[in-house]
């Protein structure tokens, strides 16, 4: 891959952005390295839909193996927990330890975003350590944990109170849940015991840490694109301590980039090649501007199309770079059909360049199946 040199203060355009990110990414071309160093680049996977991050590293990585993951979830090497935005994320054991006391704050802002109102009056302290009782014999699911509290707190409603005790409460879900091809119940269990070590809560320069590796993996980026990712407030304070270190760009609204040196600038005109990525993939959630990755309607009054992360059970592909479509696979009677649907017509090329890619994504998120077709939808 060959890569520019860009003096500070240069104004970045959206493809200069969006190569650099696909480089950080590993989506320029696939990487001959381990889902453990990707998953730790990435800082984290984001992972509510079970099976997504097996896909997202599948386009990543060079030779994939889902038992890779798989044992490194079994072997307690990462873990799946509530983590930035609030949202479950696939970090590894590490990331964990030193992920989870920055979000803290993060955590219990948002409980009370949406629970101010059925917490009301309770001492939370109280109910994390009702909960943490609770949680001693083994794990459980939200549901029982709260009926759980109840016993306690019968006028009370058992999602706020099972959900106050894991804001709290550092808690991962075990295995199955999370592994290739395996359902299994969303169960809560202390971090701390799970991985056999003890949090550090009085770190304080974890977060100046977090933001240099989000930079790395996501950069540049401005104060707020920082925020969307990670959910944390007080970014701007972090973003001038570190500033002396940083690199600083602007964007073509003129507002500042900041970036890490050394970071990859691919030109502009880098070749890319199609990708499929799950419908809550970072690359397209992290950013308060997405044009980087999700280019904006064509003109005034146009529909905007379904976008990545909007809950359409659907994945999003990449087509020059950019989210151009979404993508489902649906299985039955032992044949697998991968459906494609551009937000707008593609060159012929585009087209067989994806279906090609399609072909390799049933081979691999599809096994045993004894047909396999991928159908363009217009």
């Amino acid at each position: 891959m060959e890569t520019q040199t860009v003096p500070e203060g240069t104004v970045l355009d959206r493809r200069t952005l969006n190569r650099s990110l696909l480089a950080r990414q590993f989506l320029l071309r696939r990487a001959d390295v381990s889902a453990e160093h990707v998953v730790g680049h990435l800082v984290g996977l984001q992972a509510q839909e079970p099976q997504d991050p097996y896909v997202a590293l599948w386009s990543r990585i060079a030779d994939f193996a889902p038992d890779e993951l798989s044992g490194m979830l079994a072997d307690r090497r990462a873990v799946r927990m509530s983590l930035l935005r609030w949202t479950v994320h696939l970090v590894t054991a590490e990331d964990c330890m030193v992920l989870r006391p920055v979000v803290q704050g993060v955590l219990e802002r948002r409980l009370l975003g949406q629970f101010r109102r059925q917490l009301a009056g309770l001492d939370l302290a109280e109910v994390a350590e009702a909960g943490r009782a609770l949680l001693a014999p083994g794990p459980l699911p939200v549901s029982r944990l709260g009926d759980g509290l109840r016993e306690r707190w019968p006028d009370r409603e058992r999602l706020p109170l099972s959900l106050a005790v894991t804001a709290r409460v550092p808690t991962v879900q075990p295995p199955p849940r999370g592994l290739w091809r395996t359902s299994g119940t969303a169960l809560q269990t202390p971090a701390e015991r799970w991985l056999g070590r003890a949090f550090d809560f009085a770190g304080g320069a974890a977060p100046d840490r977090t933001v240099l590796r989000y930079l790395a993996a996501f950069g540049p980026a401005t104060v707020k694109d920082v925020a969307v990712w990670s959910g944390l407030t007080g970014v701007r304070a972090v973003v001038d301590r570190l500033r002396p270190g940083l690199r600083v760009y602007r964007d073509e609204n003129g507002a500042e980039l900041y970036d890490v040196p050394g970071a990859p600038f691919p030109a502009p005109g880098t070749p890319t090649p199609p990708r499929f990525l799950p419908q809550y993939d970072n690359i397209a959630l992290s950013h308060a501007d997405r044009s980087r990755i999700v280019l904006p309607a064509p003109h005034a009054g146009a529909p905007v199309p379904a976008l990545p992360g909007s809950g359409s059970n659907r994945g999003f592909f990449l087509h020059d770079g950019f989210v151009h479509g979404l993508w489902r696979i649906e299985s039955s009677r032992g044949a697998a059909v991968l459906h494609v649907l551009p937000h707008a017509p593609l060159p012929r090329a585009a087209r067989d360049a994806l279906a090609a890619e399609g072909e390799r994504l049933l081979a691999f998120a599809a096994p045993g199946t004894t047909g396999r077709e991928v159908r363009f939808t217009a």
